[in-house]
């Protein structure tokens, strides 16, 4: 072959904007996860006065999904269906005697669910969970022995193990956007891998030491398929902000640790930027439920939806979402409905990876979606699941509620002898309740409602047993 030949050949690779060293290796997967995120939250999801500069460019280069659900509406049963695919119901990680995991359950994740973390360990990727686990706090249930090479976080929620002798948070947090607890008020173990290595957690400075540790992750794995599952703390209550951070926002406190999460995204991308492999990494943004309301200004916004967490109005389940993977997926605003458990079967498929197909998965494959080869999302559905009670049903724009509580707690359950009706895109906000012009529709719903129930097998409450007390120490609701 003549030199210039081979010459041209050579430019040709090397200033092709396309062709990259590993452009056919199977990409990362990082998955940010908040905990009590409001709809309503984040600047490109129209907040006024919280600045999110990192996840709003984000959103620019990326998608953000309008119609984006979680499993559940409260923490433990939500991520249960994010790394399993499934309903909680399915697995057990629902229940109607306690609503989430506490330092006193003895259940948790059974070992014979399927995370993501072990389909894609399967396929060769290391794979790191930080942050908030809630999914068992015993050894045989912690994030080691659900496909996770490594773990550094804490348990459980970061208002459990509260301890006596202090001013209430509860009603500090109600009367001031800005009061912050001290560290000792809440006794929350920081586990790396199994062993505990702090307690009480610094609670001040979780966000940045979770960023931290998640970048330590990426450089520790750069040369190879990696799967980084990062789990805030927060904004669930009690709110704790960085030193740097607090007092940034014009939002308080609640604005503060928002702030804060947004940042640490930010160096999350400049670290991919740095060791070039954005253009390989899959982000995808989103929280575990909607914002936990009666807690005032501690509480955050689920913007034009209606009520918030713990319930199966859409502002307790649909979740403010954001994917980003630069030359993959096209930007713009995606209004097609998914799910967290759609994750699992998305990210199989871009990894070409095997996933279980001996259990009911609740997930689909939105990989088509994603990247643009499709117009329609698979998932044309919704079930919203309120403990171990089917509440609601969406099939299209239609949603009909056959049993609703208005908030997570001090509300009795209402049940609907004719269900309540909603046009989600005409009305999102669910306040006009469309049932007595729609009586087929009403049928129709019902009818999926009960084939859905009819696939449900019955399986052991995993949230329902708990051990004797601990000295000293209490259970937060």
């Amino acid at each position: 072959m003549p030199s210039r030949t081979i010459v041209a050949l050579l430019l040709a690779v090397l200033f092709s904007p396309r062709v990259t060293i590993g452009a056919d290796a199977p990409p990362n997967f990082i998955i940010v996860f908040c905990d009590d995120l409001g709809y309503g939250d984040l600047g490109c999801f129209g907040h006024p006065t919280i600045r999110t500069p990192n996840l709003d460019r984000m959103a620019e280069e990326g998608q953000r999904w309008t119609n984006f659900y979680v499993g559940a509406s409260i923490c433990t049963p939500s991520r249960a269906a994010l790394l399993t695919g499934r309903l909680p119901i399915r697995s057990g990680m629902c229940s109607d005697v306690h609503g989430v995991l506490f330092p006193r359950s003895l259940g948790g994740l059974p070992a014979e669910e399927i995370t993501i973390a072990e389909v894609l360990r399967e396929q060769g990727y290391a794979t790191g969970c930080v942050g908030k686990w809630h999914l068992g706090h015993l050894p045989q249930y912690l994030p080691t022995t659900q496909g996770f090479d490594s773990y550094w976080g804490i348990p459980y929620s970061n208002d459990m193990d509260q301890q006596p002798g202090f001013p209430g948070y509860h009603k500090r947090a109600r009367s001031d956007a800005n009061y912050m607890a001290t560290i000792e008020q809440f006794n929350v173990p920081i586990l790396s891998g199994t062993q505990e290595v702090e307690r009480p957690a610094n609670q001040h400075t979780l966000t940045e030491r979770y960023t931290q540790h998640a970048i330590d992750f990426i450089h520790a794995n750069k040369d190879q398929p990696f799967f980084l599952y990062l789990a805030h703390n927060l904004p669930h209550i009690p709110l704790f902000a960085g030193d740097a951070y607090v007092g940034s926002s014009r939002r308080g406190l609640y604005g503060d640790v928002v702030q804060e999460i947004d940042a640490g995204v930010g160096r999350i991308r400049d670290t991919l930027d740095e060791l070039d492999l954005s253009d390989n990494t899959l982000i995808v943004f989103t929280s575990d439920n909607g914002p936990w309301r009666t807690f005032g200004t501690h509480g955050g916004s689920a913007g034009l939806l209606r009520a918030g967490k713990g319930t199966t109005f859409e502002g307790g389940m649909r979740e403010p979402t954001i994917f980003c993977w630069p030359g993959h997926v096209p930007p713009g605003v995606q209004a097609e409905m998914g799910a967290t458990m759609d994750l699992l079967p998305t990210f199989a498929a871009l990894a070409d990876a095997e996933y279980p197909d001996d259990r009911e998965l609740d997930g689909y494959d939105l990989s088509a979606v994603l990247t643009g080869k499709a117009e329609k999302s698979p998932r044309d559905r919704m079930f919203y699941w309120r403990g171990q009670q089917l509440f609601a049903v969406r099939q299209g724009p239609w949603k009909a509620h056959f049993v609703t509580r208005d908030q997570y707690e001090g509300m009795p359950k209402k049940k609907h002898e004719v269900p309540l009706l909603y046009h989600l895109e005409h009305d999102p906000g669910e306040k006009y309740d469309v049932a007595a012009q729609q009586p087929e529709v009403i049928e129709q719903l019902t009818a999926l409602a009960d084939a859905h129930r009819g696939s449900i097998e019955p399986v052991k409450d995993q949230l329902a047993e708990w051990g004797p007390a601990k000295p000293k120490q209490e259970a937060n609701k």
